[in-house]
């Protein structure tokens, strides 16, 4: 379990929630051409498919939180399917981080200002435990993929897009 002191936001839910996890830590490299989570993946020496990304985007205009592996990105048209909506687009970082509180890079599902629908890519099913941010750039946690579902009541969904697209 993680120091209480200085916590962010995410850290303290786990907390709270008396959920086990395991604090990743790396220093964030500004000038990285890998893009926050490939950058993550590499200074832990971790499989980026195990590493999962924390983006927001408008689901027929609804905020929702979506996690998918950093190694892939989401596929709107299969994410508006999944939601039963007609489209999805993905926000702004501004308005990404004015809805969740946290900076591009290290937002976390978990801690934000307001509670989203959410939805996990259903790869995260095949993994006993994931990383996703933990509210900082240079942070990680590592939790179990049930509780991460549990705390952010998350849907799974075949979300990522394809690799030969």
């Amino acid at each position: 379990m993680a120091k209480k002191s200085g916590a962010t936001a995410a850290l303290k839910v786990l907390d709270k929630a008396g959920i086990d996890y395991i604090i990743r830590r790396y220093v964030h490299d500004p000038s990285s051409p890998l893009g926050y989570g490939r950058e993550a993946a590499q200074a832990l020496h971790m499989d980026p498919s195990t590493i999962f990304k924390t983006l927001m985007v408008a689901v027929d205009g609804q905020p929702t939180v979506v996690i998918v592996p950093v190694d892939s990105r989401v596929s709107l048209k299969n994410l508006a399917r999944a939601c039963s909506a007609k489209n999805a687009r993905m926000i702004s970082p501004d308005d990404a981080q004015r809805l969740t509180g946290y900076i591009v890079g290290g937002i976390s599902p978990l801690g934000q200002k307001k509670k989203f629908p959410t939805v996990i890519d259903v790869s995260a099913k095949e993994l006993s435990r994931i990383n996703i941010s933990g509210g900082r750039r240079g942070l990680d946690v590592e939790l179990a993929v049930s509780d991460l579902a549990a705390l952010t009541e998350a849907d799974f969904a075949d979300i990522k897009a394809s690799s030969h697209n």
